[in-house]
């Protein structure tokens, strides 16, 4: 592994190679630059990729992925989760994988098993996943402190990803090989649906005669995330959790407003064609029902009107949808 940037150099430092210089790939590569290690080559192939290289690695060429590796002390694979597996095994056949040589992928879907032809070539494997989304600009860097990286590895060399995390500003959280596609789920299910979440009641609050959605939902969802995501925290494995921070109908038990808001979207729907709006509201209306019955945030009597109402919505009897 030949490192031409040898300069500026302090003792521990590795050299860093960039497989992928998309969103996150760059952005990383960048925070370990500025942690003092060498950014010895990235490879990048789209037009994006060229210019994240160009703007947040500076001097650092781009090359073919077996020149990167070929360079490389630590490979940080920032590549789709369906390309990372054929990508790991495609360089295992061709001899490219170096013994000692770090392998690091930011999958948050998969753990270590997903190298392990790597790992057969005598690197060394780490799965290390930022919970954080990315824009692929220099915004990102200051977002990294306090970051939370889910660290999966073999148990000796643990440590590393924990310290390489450390080193960029993050908190690494070790996150068992079993436990991995779970909590990127987790994760997924969290953000993405929460965007889409935003889209649909943005849409609804234009269809409202609200011409500026967006400046209206920020406080209001900002102020519920940071509760709920407060209360989630405070847990401690006992007690409500998050769900401890509702408010509105069904933390009320009121089914009229609840009905009501059926009609309305229902109506929202006939006339855009967005249906996916009323079945959002209608799917979650029953999951704050049922958590709120069992947080004891409402009885059984208001939890069963709430849910016949919910059931009506959706052309389900209430016997039809408790044999589900």
């Amino acid at each position: 592994m030949s490192d031409p940037d040898e300069v500026g150099r302090r003792p521990g430092r590795l050299g860093v190679g960039v497989v992928g210089a998309g969103r996150v790939g760059a952005v990383l590569g960048n925070a370990l630059r500025a942690a003092g290690h060498a950014v010895v080559g990235a490879s990048g192939i789209s037009e994006d990729s060229r210019e994240r290289i160009e703007t947040l690695l500076p001097g650092v060429p781009n090359l073919e992925v077996p020149d990167v590796l070929e360079r490389a002390e630590l490979v940080l694979l920032a590549v789709p989760d369906d390309a990372l597996g054929p990508l790991v095994s495609g360089l295992a056949d061709t001899g490219a994988w170096q013994p000692g040589q770090l392998a690091i992928h930011t999958s948050g879907r998969y753990g270590t098993d997903v190298l392990e032809p790597a790992r057969q070539g005598g690197a060394i494997p780490l799965a290390i996943h930022p919970a954080m989304t990315f824009t692929g600009t220099s915004l990102d860097l200051a977002r990294l402190e306090g970051c939370t990286f889910a660290v999966t590895a073999p148990a000796p060399v643990l440590p590393i990803g924990q310290a390489l995390v450390v080193e960029i500003g993050g908190e690494p959280v070790v996150v068992d090989e079993h436990a991995r596609g779970l909590y990127h789920a987790a994760l997924a299910h969290g953000a993405n649906h929460l965007v889409v979440l935003v889209a649909q009641a943005a849409q609804a609050l234009e269809a409202a005669g609200v011409e500026l959605p967006g400046r209206v939902l920020a406080p209001l969802l900002s102020a519920a995330l940071e509760q709920a995501t407060r209360s989630a925290d405070a847990r401690d494995g006992v007690g409500p959790g998050a769900i401890s921070a509702l408010t509105g109908p069904v933390s009320r038990g009121d089914v009229g407003t609840v009905r009501r808001h059926l009609t309305e979207l229902s109506a929202l729907a006939a006339a855009s064609g967005a249906t996916d709006v009323p079945d959002s509201y209608t799917e979650l209306a029953r999951g704050a029902t049922r958590r709120a019955l069992a947080s004891h945030r409402i009885g059984d009597t208001a939890a069963q009107a709430l849910l016949d109402a919910l059931d009506g919505a959706s052309g389900e009897s209430p016997a039809e949808r408790k044999t589900q």
